[in-house]
């Protein structure tokens, strides 16, 4: 945990100091190029688990349960803190 923590400082600290370099300007592509293989990995990984692959509709069912939660919650609290604060 403490590696995490010392790379996302580092990161911080190397922004702050290149943030007027025209190279930190294409970091947001990068990021999202980045964010997507690892999502394709991510993706390869589960598809490779036969656990996983032999129980998709109960794992499937929950996740869905979860994502509409988590979805729902985030809208009613996004919608009182901007009724609250804005």
């Amino acid at each position: 945990m403490i590696y995490i923590l010392l790379c996302l400082a580092a990161g911080i600290a190397v922004g702050y100091l290149a943030r007027k370099r025209t190279a930190v300007k294409y970091t947001g592509s990068l990021l999202s190029v980045t964010i997507m293989l690892l999502l394709f990995f991510l993706g390869l990984s589960v598809g490779s688990n036969e656990q996983v692959v032999q129980n998709f509709t109960a794992i499937g069912l929950d996740a869905f349960l979860i994502t509409v939660g988590g979805t729902l919650g985030s809208l009613f609290c996004a919608k009182w803190v901007h009724k609250k604060f804005f």
